[in-house]
C-alpha cells in the first residue's frame, strides 16, 4: 500500500504537536477519521439538517441518506437486505435493548454462554438479562497461550438449555481471532442464537454475515474511521419475531421497531463516507460494485498489518522485559490484528503509556472492559495491560519509533 497518499487523507496524521508529529497506536479504542468522512457529516448538518417523514426537501435529502446508509452498511456485512441493519447511538446501548427484547422468552433452567475474551458490553447486557429471568450464565474461558477461545470448555458448556452464545470475534485487547463460524455452527447444533460482537474486528477484515450464520452482529463505525453510530445486523425472523421495548406510535415494522428516538443523520451520512473510504483503499475503479471493492480493499490492508504485525513481533523479541499476551507465533499472523498486549517488568501500565504520551505516541493502558480476561490473565488488579493498536494507516517508522522509546524507558 502507498501510504502516504493515504495519510494525507486524515488531518489527525498531518498535525503537529509541540513541534512533533504525533503517532497514533490507539485504534482499538477508535480510529482516526478522513477528512472525506468530516465533509460528509458537516455538508448534511450544514443544508440538509432535519427529520424523516416531512413534506419538504431537506427531509426527503434525510430519508435517503438513511436508506443510503442501510445499503452501504448491508455491503459491508453481505447482509442479504438493507432492512436487516439496524442503527443506535452505539452497540453497547444496543445490545441492552437487544438482551431486554431477546430475553423476554427465557426462564428459570435457561442458560446463556458467554466468554472471557469479551468486551463486557457483550457480557454485562446478558449477565443481568438472564438474572432477571432466572437463566444462568456460564464463562467460556480462554487458552491462556494464545488468548483465543477454549473450544473444548465450549463444547462442555452448550447443552439444550443454551439459549444463546454472546462472543466476540477478535479480541479489543490482545487481537486474537476467534474462530467465529466454528462457534457459530456449535451453538445451533443445539439451537442456541449467537449475537457476534464485531467491533474490534470490523475495521481489520471483511465480514461475511451469511457465511458466518450468524443471528445477529453488532459492529460500530467510530472503530472503522467514521462516527460515533452503533450497528446491529439481525436475521430477518428474529427482528420481525422478537418484541422490542418501542415507543407505541412508533410504526412496527424492522428495522425501525429496534431504533428508539432520532437517529444521529449526520453520524449516518459519515458512515457512508467512512465506508466509500475503506473501499477507495481497493484502487478499483468506483463504477465496481461496493462489495467488490470492499473485498480488494481489505486484502489489501490485511496484507500490509501483517507485515506491521511481523515487524512489531520481530522487535518485541529484542527486549525481555516486556510480556505479550496473544498469538507470537510468525505463521499466525492471519489470526490476529495487529493489537498487542503487553505489561512491562517493574513498570504499571500507566507509567509506560504516560511515558509514550510526553513523546507524542498515542496508547492506551488498562482492562478495555475485557474483565474475564484481564481476570483471568491475572492483570486486572495490577493495572490491566498496555494496548499497542495499529490500523492500516500506521507506518512502519512509527513502530521503530516505539520500539526506540521502549529501550530509552527501560534502559
Amino acid at each position: 500500500m502507498n501510504l502516504m497518499p493515504i495519510r494525507r487523507q486524515f488531518p489527525a496524521l498531518m498535525q503537529e504537536v509541540s513541534g512533533v508529529s504525533p503517532i497514533f497506536l490507539d485504534g482499538p479504542g477508535g480510529s482516526q477519521v478522513p477528512q472525506s468522512v468530516l465533509s460528509a457529516m458537516s455538508a448534511y448538518l450544514g443544508y440538509f439538517n432535519s427529520n424523516l417523514g416531512g413534506a419538504f426537501f431537506s427531509s426527503d435529502k434525510t430519508v435517503e441518506l438513511m436508506s443510503r446508509a442501510r445499503q452501504s452498511v448491508a455491503q459491508l456485512l453481505n447482509a442479504p437486505s438493507s432492512d436487516q441493519i439496524v442503527f443506535g447511538a452505539n452497540m453497547t446501548s444496543l445490545t441492552f435493548s437487544f438482551s431486554r427484547a431477546i430475553s423476554r422468552q427465557w426462564q428459570a433452567g435457561d442458560e446463556v454462554i458467554v466468554t472471557n475474551a469479551d468486551h463486557y458490553s457483550n457480557v454485562s447486557s446478558w449477565r443481568q438479562a438472564a438474572e432477571d429471568k432466572g437463566a444462568k450464565v456460564h464463562a467460556l474461558r480462554i487458552n491462556e497461550s494464545d488468548c483465543t477461545l477454549d473450544l473444548d470448555h465450549y463444547a462442555s458448556l452448550l447443552n439444550s438449555n443454551t439459549k444463546l452464545v454472546a462472543v466476540t470475534y477478535a479480541s479489543n485487547t490482545t487481537g486474537s481471532i476467534n474462530d467465529i463460524k466454528q462457534i457459530i455452527a456449535m451453538a445451533h447444533e443445539v439451537g442456541a442464537l449467537v449475537y457476534v460482537d464485531a467491533v474490534h474486528f470490523a475495521p481489520h477484515e471483511l465480514i461475511d454475515v451469511q457465511a458466518l450464520d450468524c443471528d445477529f452482529l453488532a459492529c460500530s463505525a467510530y472503530k472503522f474511521f467514521g462516527p460515533h453510530v452503533g450497528i446491529v445486523y439481525g436475521k430477518r425472523e428474529h427482528l420481525e419475531g422478537f418484541t422490542p421495548y418501542k415507543v407505541e406510535p412508533a410504526k412496527d415494522v424492522i428495522p425501525g421497531r429496534w431504533e428508539t428516538g432520532t437517529q444521529s443523520f449526520e453520524g449516518l451520512a459519515g458512515v457512508i463516507a467512512a465506508i466509500e473510504y475503506i473501499a477507495s483503499l481497493s484502487d478499483l475503479p468506483e463504477s465496481e460494485p461496493l462489495r467488490v471493492r470492499l473485498e480488494q480493499a481489505f486484502a489489501n490492508s490485511k496484507a500490509h498489518e501483517m507485515a506491521l504485525s511481523q515487524h512489531f513481533l520481530t522487535r518485541l523479541g529484542e527486549f525481555p522485559q516486556i510480556k505479550l499476551f496473544g498469538i507470537d507465533d510468525l505463521s499466525r499472523l492471519s489470526e490476529r490484528t495487529p493489537t498487542f498486549a503487553l505489561t512491562f517488568e517493574g513498570l504499571e501500565p500507566r507509567k509506560v503509556s504516560e511515558f509514550l504520551g510526553q513523546h507524542h505516541v498515542c496508547v492506551w493502558d488498562g482492562n478495555f472492559y475485557a474483565q474475564g480476561l484481564c481476570e483471568q490473565l491475572g492483570v486486572m488488579d495490577k493495572g490491566g495491560v498496555v494496548r499497542i493498536g495499529c490500523m492500516h494507516y500506521n507506518t512502519i517508522e512509527e513502530l521503530d519509533r516505539l520500539f526506540e522509546l521502549f529501550r530509552e524507558l527501560l534502559n
